[in-house]
């Protein structure tokens, strides 16, 4: 797994992405109401704004972590965002996409790293 500075995970599966944040992410946001996910064949540019959060709290928008096309979304946030705070790192994921370069993923921390960034 690989973390973005955003509080975004990123699995790889594959030659796909499978991106979703994470529970520090989920903690911060409090209870999650309403999720907005992109639609399916998207072409997204790293930083495009692709999913809205709101919950009790606030509305945060989920960023692109990389370019590439929106291939699957998570259709089970759309009935249920409190997934969201339940499973954050599993069952709340939020898109899964293909990259134009998976060696971006280089460049990004891992979970040490996140674990200290966000120390």
């Amino acid at each position: 797994m690989k973390f973005t500075e955003e509080h975004e995970w990123l699995d790889i599966e594959g030659d796909l992405i499978v991106v979703g944040i994470t529970e520090h992410a989920s903690t911060q946001l409090g209870d999650v109401v309403f999720v907005e996910l992109p639609e399916e064949g998207t072409a997204v540019t790293k930083d495009d704004e692709v999913v809205v959060i709101e919950s009790v709290k606030a509305a945060s928008d989920i960023l692109a972590p990389l370019d590439g096309e929106i291939v699957e979304v998570n259709s089970a946030l759309t009935d249920n965002p409190g997934l969201v705070n339940e499973d954050p790192m599993g069952a709340a994921w939020m898109f899964k996409m293909s990259v134009e370069d998976m060696s971006a993923l280089d460049d990004m921390m891992d979970e040490a790293a996140y674990k200290k960034f966000i120390g």
